[in-house]
């Protein structure tokens, strides 16, 4: 055979036998799909930049944005239909949606921010016209919280911190925005506000009873995926993760970059206290990390708390909960 010949020879075998890297060959055709990151953070940031479409890309993956949703909870039924496989949240609502189902797992956790300059993220609210005081005073109440969520969890922790049994307030579980609007109508006397919801409450003038940091708070954040993305295609997750890692860190150092990042204007943009605020926020955020078995500890103290007052209609298997990317590789 002439050297011509041999070399197109080897050319033609390369290309029948997927003549690419392991790592690319393995991860083709994972695609991650994401909720939408509305207009801040990390993931809006890169969704502009087009950042996980490239680094994806390097490992035969792609990513695909979805929808909307205001929490874990909310995205559930999104996780089950298979629209949303990738997903962020705290541990509590993970472990309810686990009491029922088996097919996600927590690849990664996000340490508490123990700072005390950094700004707080919840915490127990009351109108500021309201009589009550403290945790012991809302007996008899009714109060809003996430059902199965951290908003429970923190609620369950502080009455039992404050004597009060959970039997003698009433939990009114609603999402984000009915709970926003149930306590600004008075139809509820207390709520239990995270995430973008409890800044927008104390600056709509709510008083704060009791904040997580006041209480032995083991419910971390943390990003879950479903299981059969994880099992077949770790690498990509594993890219996903490094972004998102490299992302928190530089917002840590250009905060403004990572705000307003579609929109300077309208419902979705912040501006004066609320901006800073967030901005604050970025400066002190902590990166993800992969979840071990030692994070189990995070899960077990959760669930104990939940299964303690009959939150979970079923047990959790801990060990079922976590997915170890680095034993993965």
């Amino acid at each position: 055979m002439s050297p011509r010949l041999a070399i197109l020879a080897v050319a033609t075998l390369c290309a029948l036998s997927a003549c690419s890297s392991p790592t690319a060959t393995a991860q083709a055709g994972a695609v991650l799909k994401i909720k939408d990151p509305g207009n801040a953070g990390p993931l809006a940031y890169a969704k502009k930049n087009g950042i996980l479409e490239k680094r994806l890309a390097q490992v035969g993956a792609k990513v695909e944005w979805g929808g909307t949703y205001a929490s874990f909870t909310a995205t559930v039924d999104a996780v089950r239909s298979g629209s949303v496989n990738v997903l962020e949240g705290a541990i509590s609502p993970a472990l309810g949606y686990l009491a029922n189902g088996r097919d996600i797992k927590i690849f990664s956790i996000t340490d508490r921010v123990v700072d005390p300059a950094a700004p707080k993220t919840d915490g127990l609210v009351v109108p500021a016209d309201s009589p009550v005081k403290d945790v012991k005073e809302l007996v008899g109440k009714r109060i809003a919280v996430n059902k199965g969520g951290r908003g429970e969890y923190l609620l369950l922790l502080a009455l039992e911190r404050a004597g009060v049994r959970p039997d003698q307030v009433t939990r009114v579980y609603l999402n984000p925005d009915q709970a926003a609007s149930a306590f600004a109508t008075g139809k509820v006397d207390a709520w239990w506000a995270i995430v973008r919801a409890y800044p927008e409450a104390v600056a709509k003038g709510a008083r704060v009873l009791v904040h997580s940091n006041d209480l032995p708070d083991q419910d971390l954040s943390i990003q879950a995926a479903r299981v059969e993305l994880l099992e077949k295609h770790p690498e990509a997750v594993r890219v996903y993760l490094d972004v998102l890692r490299e992302l928190t860190a530089q917002a840590k150092t250009e905060p403004d970059a990572f705000q307003n990042v579609f929109l300077a204007q309208g419902p979705t943009a912040l501006s004066g206290a609320r901006l800073k605020e967030e901005l604050d926020k970025s400066r002190y955020a902590l990166p993800p990390r992969p979840a071990t078995a030692a994070d189990l500890t995070y899960v077990k103290d959760v669930a104990g708390v939940f299964h303690r007052y009959g939150v979970l209609p079923a047990s959790v298997n801990p060990s079922d909960v976590i997915f170890d990317l680095r034993a993965s590789s």
